[in-house]
């Protein structure tokens, strides 16, 4: 697995510490959209969708930190939209970074190289670039909309690296996709860029997304990733989730739902239930937790949730598995 020793062994001290205090529900990442605009029109997110004095604005960094420290997870994934597009973005992942977080700044990396110099990002341990990269240059060009990105994500990886910075990818699979797709960029990511480590997930059928006949359904997922990880793929792969997590995408293991352990915190407030979907908006990460009906969502619940395989909604679940046994969190710290 790519995930760096030190942040493995502050997350699971975190879990640890959680559940020996009885709390049930409690943060292991948090999703922050410091805005939503965006210089792509990607077909399968609906992350763009919104009116355009909302596209607008910019969360101010006091805010950002501010539900960090509310919620007070260790690790925080901050998207959007585009956040090279905030300007000052840099300033709040410094802030975070002194509090000792663990920042993930996701990015399509197109303004990268081009704006770089006008912002004050220093390489760290607890700091990553995660470059969003669905396939190899035919295939992430058509998925992104707009010929060109590939090259310029991959020039913006090399000169991260370059840099001495962290780079790990993230990578959204659809129908599209084949198990051969797949191995060729995991490959190619990890092969030849040969990148920190690589997320990958099921694509989730956004409402507002301008494509919605390209989703995977449960079934399709699995047979997708099963034949992808054979022959030895998943072991060679760094990549950044739990050996239960990659179980599940294979249909090995399944879990319930847990969308309150990857909440989401936007402009909007914090959104109910998930990052993917939004019901509504709470004031506050206890709010939240309190006051949503969690049993009202997951598969068999509601309909919008029955394909639903993403990382954000199961990647908890599947850590909490973990610590909840020996057997598996000892297999966890061997594939660290």
């Amino acid at each position: 697995m790519g995930v760096p020793l030190r942040q493995a062994v502050k997350v699971g001290a975190y879990v640890m510490k959680n559940r020996l205090a009885g709390r049930k529900k409690f943060p292991l990442v948090l999703e922050l959209e410091p805005l939503f605009a965006c210089n792509l029109a990607c077909a399968g997110c609906g992350k763009i969708q919104e009116p355009a004095d909302v596209l607008k604005r910019r969360m101010p960094v006091e805010q950002a930190v501010a539900a960090v420290e509310e919620c007070g997870t260790p690790a925080i994934s901050i998207a959007g939209g585009e956040p090279l597009m905030h300007p000052q973005i840099d300033v709040m992942v410094n802030e975070l970074v002194k509090r000792k977080k663990f920042v993930i700044l996701c990015t399509n990396a197109v303004l990268l190289r081009k704006r770089f110099d006008k912002f004050d990002f220093k390489p760290s341990p607890y700091f990553q670039f995660a470059v969003h990269i669905d396939g190899l240059r035919e295939r992430h060009d058509e998925s992104v909309s707009k010929e060109g990105v590939f090259d310029e994500a991959i020039a913006a990886i090399r000169f991260l690296q370059a840099k001495g910075f962290r780079v790990t990818t993230n990578s959204t699979f659809f129908n599209t996709d084949t198990p051969q797709t797949i191995i060729d960029v995991l490959n190619f990511l990890n092969d030849e860029v040969k990148v920190d480590d690589m997320m990958i997930s099921p694509a989730y059928a956004y409402e507002k997304a301008p494509d919605q006949d390209h989703f995977l359904g449960v079934t399709e997922t699995r047979e997708l990733f099963k034949k992808a990880f054979a022959n030895g793929n998943r072991k060679k792969w760094r990549l950044s989730h739990s050996p239960l997590f990659l179980d599940f995408l294979e249909g090995k293991r399944d879990f319930d739902c847990t969308a309150w352990g990857i909440p989401s915190y936007s402009l909007k407030g914090w959104q109910r239930p998930c990052y993917l979907m939004g019901d509504s908006y709470a004031k506050s990460y206890r709010e939240l937790v309190e006051t949503t009906d969690w049993d009202s969502y997951g598969r068999g619940r509601d309909e919008r949730c029955n394909n639903c395989m993403a990382h954000c909604g199961y990647e908890p679940s599947a850590v909490l598995a973990t610590m909840s046994s020996l057997r598996d969190g000892l297999r966890a710290m061997r594939e660290v």
